[in-house]
């Protein structure tokens, strides 16, 4: 089965819509499944307003149908609500071809932390982008939920996964004061670092990451340490031999770092809200609270091996086989095209 998917997040963004989809095609090979990505690589790209790492494409419909035609694929499916997400909507609208969409980031708070506009306005021109979708996927019941009651059309679930072999327990020593407290995410306002920053916590707060935000708060948090961006076993490392994971965001859809964070043995402390709340719910890995601070002290306590043991319950094979098996089910195969079910493994 060919699935095409567009996108408005690629490389070299760091971020879990990113994480998410390479990580979805690579296990989606063992079932049958062919991903190609269209992305903001093949268009000329400018600058997003207030957050210049990232670029927004700038596609025109002639390039973007001779790349869909291209691709010959069996299914479209379109990752984001960026420029690329509205040009490929449109193709397939004049041409009645059925797509799938997924929802990834909460715009709407986004946007007000940096612009006064509102939600509501964000919320309606959110639903006319998805309401043609034969099936919106959210990454956890409380998301898909909340879609429902906001009026979102067909909404599924399409669950995270996490790769093992790369982030387990290890001896490892940063060679900090402990406990070391971490965060690993983008460094921009809608993450809410300074909630944790301002935290009289003892050891060391280590900030992962980068984006618009990290000079501001290098500057006027100089005790915390910022690594910047870290990827593969180097990021595993420091996972590893942190002592708390910290995820201050109140608008994160579900925040694959969590999971990262959870198969290296690393407690998670966040505050109760959507994301943290439906990740870990009671199991016992972490802690979450209003007091944020108190929520970190808690999860110092908290056992790893119960937190390997959570995490090893997500794989992106699961994640993968749940995403076809959905288009297969909604009959989001293009005219033509086969869509033939993946294979499944022997009981």
């Amino acid at each position: 089965m060919r699935i095409l998917v567009a996108t408005d997040a690629w490389h070299p963004q760091v971020n879990g819509v990113v994480r998410t989809l390479t990580k979805l095609a690579d296990a989606a090979e063992a079932l049958g499944g062919e991903f190609t990505f269209l992305t903001p690589q093949s268009f000329r790209t400018f600058a997003m307003p207030s957050y210049r790492d990232v670029r927004l494409a700038m596609p025109r419909p002639a390039r973007i149908a001779r790349l869909i035609e291209e691709a010959r694929p069996d299914s479209i499916h379109i990752a984001t609500e960026g420029p690329i997400g509205l040009m490929v909507r449109r193709y397939c609208r004049q041409r009645r071809l059925p797509f799938t969409t997924s929802f990834h980031t909460r715009f709407p708070e986004y946007v007000r932390a940096r612009v006064p506009v509102p939600g509501a306005l964000i919320w309606r021109a959110l639903r006319r982008f998805h309401s043609p979708s034969r099936a919106v996927m959210a990454a956890t019941p409380a998301l898909a939920r909340e879609l429902t009651e906001r009026g979102f059309d067909n909404v599924v679930l399409w669950p995270r996964g996490v790769d093992t072999g790369l982030f387990h327990p290890r001896a490892v020593d940063l060679c900090l004061p402990a406990p070391v407290f971490l965060s690993v995410g983008r460094v921009a306002v809608e993450k809410n670092l300074e909630a944790f920053l301002d935290l009289d916590l003892p050891g060391t707060k280590v900030i992962v990451g980068d984006g618009p935000a990290r000079a501001s708060l290098e500057e006027a948090y100089p005790d915390a340490i910022f690594l910047g961006e870290k990827h593969g076993e180097e990021l595993a490392d420091i996972y590893a031999a942190a002592d708390v994971f910290v995820f201050p965001s109140k608008t994160d859809t579900f925040g694959l770092v969590l999971l990262e964070a959870l198969a290296s043995g690393l407690p998670v402390a966040a505050f109760p809200v959507k994301g943290p709340r439906d990740v870990i719910g009671d199991a016992p890995v972490g802690a979450l609270d209003h007091d944020l601070r108190s929520a970190c002290f808690a999860a110092l306590g908290v056992s790893r091996q119960d937190c390997v043991e959570f995490a090893a319950n997500y794989t992106w094979e699961a994640s993968a086989r749940v995403f076809i098996d959905s288009i297969l089910a909604v009959g989001a195969v293009l005219p033509g095209r086969t869509g033939a079910e993946p294979p499944r493994r022997a009981a």
